[in-house]
């Protein structure tokens, strides 16, 4: 038996009892809210930097330094004090995606309240495997995945989902469960060495975690061939058809197919029925990543872009993009219920109780890379709950909306080149000033990039860039709805100075 000190166990036991402290909690809770407000205050006014930007070394000494000044005694209220100090510095330091002028990636500016939701489960630490240790989240993450499947166009009680870690990894799921689904024994036995190699065919400019699931799933990175797009960045049919054509006669096991709605580099929504046609005709299982786009379906006005989603073998539709919740909430759908459970197979005594086989259903662990896993639907729930689907139509009208109304303003400006008709709120250009006029592709391209690093660096806007033929651009995704057209004109007029004195 190992011997107890007892003054220093009860030494610990009262450290431990001040910080399990419900008073402690009351009184950092209020400093907690009364300065997030009064932030969310500030960058929603546009009365702070977007990016507070500081180099990774410093940044990291600081954080240190931080850590090292952690008193070893305190009283409770200077515990708020200091706690209240740890907030300022967090915010000071961050990156302010609810700033006007946070034009960025397709990390939306999450509803405030969603955030609220989410912190009651973190505070409480509800997690979930099985049914039995978190029955409300997986009650609340199960209600809304009916609601997801019926906005697809499923029914419920023949469909299913589960809520994973991020767009990445529920993509990854999805394509498990294709793998083992084609290949049969693929789970137990691995992918085969002998003959054609199996393969995933995917839309030419779908995300990098596709390639980085072939190389998960052992078909490997070079198995990934690549489906043509047309001159407007969507997935061809026809060319789909004779590479599939292709490949049959050559006798490649097809795990799926990979459609988008939307592709990341310029937010394409490839022509989903006709990419069902042939899968259909092929009889190969149609995944598609809607992380972004999938939303599209709760707008009335914008629902027509995922015609044909319906048709899918499995959706990847991510909560923290497009419904504006905080990552990470992504659904992994599939139309066949069944197919669920193809993803993963375990024995697991210690935690699946066989005695209760009418769980299975509500066991997440048994269809998620997860095994522990936050509770990630309370914030979308919450905000379903309060606001109703409205919101989020509403949400996904006014930032695509703001797409095309950028767009026209790029068209009627002459030292800006637009390079697509934009789909949704991405849209992607190039600020080309007269001074540029007969410069190289590679000096049009260097001069974007040297653009962009010194606007998000000086905190006055923040965006992204991208590639179109070869040349890098400036990429914007227009994820806050707080975000005015006068916004979008003092971008152009900040591209146009700043360019200015980058050029002289």
């Amino acid at each position: 038996m190992l011997p107890i000190d007892l003054p220093a166990n009860a030494a610990a036991r009262n450290r431990i009892r001040a910080a399990y402290s419900p008073e402690l909690f009351a009184k950092a809770s209020e400093g907690w809210a009364e300065i997030l407000s009064q932030h969310m205050t500030q960058v929603q006014a546009g009365e702070t930097r977007v990016l507070n930007w500081n180099d990774p070394l410093p940044n990291v000494r600081a954080a240190r330094e931080v850590l090292d000044q952690a008193p070893a005694t305190a009283t409770g209220d200077e515990r708020v004090a200091r706690f209240r100090e740890l907030l300022k510095v967090m915010l000071s330091r961050g990156h302010n995606l609810h700033h006007p002028h946070y034009v960025g990636h397709q990390v939306p500016p999450s509803v405030p309240l969603a955030g609220l939701f989410d912190a009651l489960g973190a505070v409480t630490n509800q997690v979930m495997a099985i049914y039995e240790m978190g029955p409300w989240g997986m009650a609340v993450e199960q209600a809304l995945v009916g609601r997801l499947a019926e906005t697809i166009g499923w029914d419920p009680a023949q469909s299913a989902g589960v809520i994973t870690h991020g767009g990445a990894a529920a993509n990854l799921t999805a394509l498990l469960a294709a793998r083992n689904v084609t290949l049969g024994d693929a789970w137990e036995m691995g992918v085969a060495r002998s003959g054609p190699a199996p393969v995933l065919v995917a839309q030419a400019e779908a995300h990098y975690c596709m390639g980085r699931s072939a190389g998960i799933l052992g078909l490997g990175t070079r198995q990934v061939v690549k489906a043509e797009v047309d001159a407007d960045h969507r997935l061809d049919p026809v060319r789909l058809d004779a590479s599939l054509t292709r490949l049959k006669s050559e006798g490649h096991p097809v795990i799926a197919v990979v459609a988008c709605a939307c592709a990341t580099p310029v937010g394409a929504f490839d022509p989903l029925n006709a990419v069902a046609d042939v899968c259909e005709k092929h009889q190969v299982w149609m995944h598609v990543d809607a992380a972004h786009g999938g939303s599209a379906l709760l707008s009335p006005r914008y629902r027509h872009l995922c015609a044909g989603i319906e048709r899918a073998d499995s959706v990847v539709w991510d909560a923290h993009k497009m419904l504006f919740v905080p990552a990470l909430c992504a659904f992994v759908m599939y139309r066949n219920r069944e197919h669920s459970f193809r993803a993963f197979s375990q024995d697991a005594p210690y935690l699946f109780d066989a005695s209760a086989p009418d769980l299975r259903d509500f066991d997440g662990g048994l269809r998620t890379l997860e095994c522990t896993k936050r509770t990630a639907a309370y914030g979308l729930w919450g905000l379903w709950s309060l606001f109703g689907p409205q919101l989020f139509a509403d949400l996904v009208d006014v930032t695509f909306d703001m797409g095309s109304q950028f767009h026209a303003k790029l068209s009627a400006a002459p030292d800006f080149e637009t390079l697509h008709e934009p789909h949704c709120n991405i849209v992607v250009f190039r600020h080309t000033p007269e001074a540029l006029q007969n410069a190289t592709p590679e000096e049009v391209g260097m001069f974007q990039l040297r653009l962009r690093r010194n606007i998000i660096e000086s905190g006055e806007f923040y965006l992204v860039h991208g590639v179109v033929n070869g040349v890098p651009a400036l990429r914007v995704t227009l994820m806050n709805p707080l975000t005015t057209p006068e916004d979008l004109d003092q971008l152009l007029d900040t591209l146009r100075s700043r360019g200015r004195q980058l050029l002289s």
